[in-house]
């Protein structure tokens, strides 16, 4: 079978727990037989703007489309006629049985309607909330609250503050870049990109997002925008997917309320790569080892983890030691404000960890906390967490509630609430014996290798229906 697997971005520029999944996906489904091919977007200013190039990664043959989001406006961050021509090229050339679609951002939902126009079947893996949501899927509003409820002319005054195209002086800086890289063979791109990730870090540190509050005119005209973009998903995304795929219950809740059909979205767990924890063992130190792994970025909350650290009595913090690991080049002002609050309470932020070594790293803690303040879905490194039999601290909402047992794999605490964080490390770190008596009856973690013989499962599924329905339109 052909799978063309289709996602937002792809390793190694890219390591969040989509990207991660999409590659161990890909490689399993190739181990089982299937020619694989990941279809994905790339910003490079370096190159010409919805260009295509190829390339390998663990054994995949990747197409990548240049996307440096040189957008008019709003509506062509979900459809751009030109990205949808350039995947219909793709499934001429490369001719899939099915295509999986684990995300559209910086695609077009052209892609799926010219998947239709082929009589492909349609896969979609929902990793986040970006059919609801364009503010990076989230369901987080400008001001960090939740969006318990979906309202246009709320998300209107969200998106007053949402940077989702290049400026003008960044399209001019960048045509320069693509034209010294072909005349000289010079990439001044990664240069560009540190030099503005310099100046946003200085922007947002001095509040400009913000300034002058939310601009009305503009937050109504976006609203009616986002009402588009919702008729526009359910009326030429919903109606061509075969199946959806949701790694927690309690997203699929969420989109059943938003109007999918019960019967078209699949719960199933997501499964990782164990292969990869089978040679690493817990070990032990004489403080308890307190750790955060993930994105440093304000929805992850780490920060609430490092106020929550500052308010435990001084005997108790002695007692222990924190450490925060993730990449500091995104969120630049957000990381200088974690580095200020670490050297405060006498944390470490320890830098990014490389795949390999997340077994050793959850392994060497002894209490993961996972602090983030909005619907995660099924986070990779709480189910990496779970393999390693890591005793987790987790907020009470969404995924991460519902993978983490209370007594069992770890404990809950409530969302946002800093004090209450700060209770539970307290208790959990004065009274050790709580974290060793974790994972006594925790059950298997599910292998890629199961989850790709469910998915082939349900790719054959789709063919056969495809099938027998254009059997059943024939005169």
């Amino acid at each position: 079978m052909k799978v063309l697997l289709a996602v937002h971005n792809f390793l190694p520029q890219h390591t969040a727990g989509t990207e991660v999944y999409t590659l161990q996906l890909g490689q399993e489904l190739a181990r089982r037989g299937h020619e694989v091919v990941v279809f994905t977007a790339e910003k490079d200013i370096s190159l010409p703007d919805l260009s295509v190039r190829e390339r390998e990664y663990g054994g995949l043959r990747v197409i990548e489309l240049i996307n440096n989001l040189y957008y008019a406006d709003l509506r062509e961050t979900w459809e751009q006629p030109k990205i949808a021509e350039i995947f219909d090229g793709v499934l001429e050339r490369f001719g899939p049985d099915v295509v999986h679609f684990q995300h559209l951002w910086y695609l077009s939902i052209g892609c799926i309607e010219a998947c239709a126009a082929r009589y492909l079947p349609v896969l979609f893996t929902l990793h986040d909330y970006w059919l609801q949501c364009a503010r990076y899927g989230q369901r987080v509003h400008a001001d960090t609250s939740i969006c318990h409820t979906i309202d246009f002319k709320r998300c209107g005054e969200c998106l007053t503050s949402f940077k989702f195209a290049q400026s003008p002086i960044e399209r001019s800086l960048a045509r320069w870049i693509s034209g010294v890289r072909g005349a000289v063979g010079v990439n001044l791109a990664p240069a560009a990109r540190g030099a503005a990730r310099l100046a946003q870090g200085w922007k947002e540190a001095r509040g400009a997002p913000n300034e002058g509050g939310v601009d009305r005119a503009r937050a109504d005209e976006l609203a009616v925008v986002v009402a588009e973009r919702d008729r526009a998903f359910r009326e030429r995304v919903v109606p061509h997917v075969h199946r959806f795929l949701s790694p927690s219950h309690f997203l699929r809740e969420r989109f059943v309320e938003w109007g999918i059909p019960p019967e078209r979205i699949r719960f199933l767990r997501t499964g990782i790569d164990l292969s990869r924890f089978g040679k690493v063992e817990r070990t032990r130190a004489e403080k308890v080892r307190v750790a955060f792994i993930g994105t440093l970025a304000p929805h992850k909350a780490p920060h609430l983890l490092l106020e929550a650290w500052k308010r435990l009595p001084a005997e108790l913090a002695a007692r222990a030691e924190l450490a925060l690991y993730g990449p500091f080049q995104h969120n630049p002002a957000y990381v200088a404000e974690l580095q200020r609050l670490a050297g405060e309470v006498g944390a470490r932020l320890a830098g990014p960890l490389a795949r390999n070594e997340v077994p050793g790293a959850l392994c060497n803690t002894d209490l993961l906390v996972v602090p983030s303040v909005w619907y995660e879905n099924s986070p990779l490194v709480i189910v990496e967490g779970i393999a390693t039999r890591t005793p987790m601290l987790v907020s009470d909402l969404g995924g991460m509630a519902e993978l983490v047992e209370p007594g069992l794999t770890g404990y809950h605490f409530k969302v946002g609430d800093v004090d209450d964080l700060a209770r539970h490390l307290a208790e959990l770190i004065g009274d050790r014996s709580r974290l060793d008596a974790l994972y006594r009856e925790a059950g298997p973690i599910k292998s890629v290798a199961r989850d790709a013989e469910q998915i082939e499962e349900i790719y054959f599924e789709s063919i056969d229906a495809l099938r027998a329905a254009r059997l059943a339109e024939r005169p």
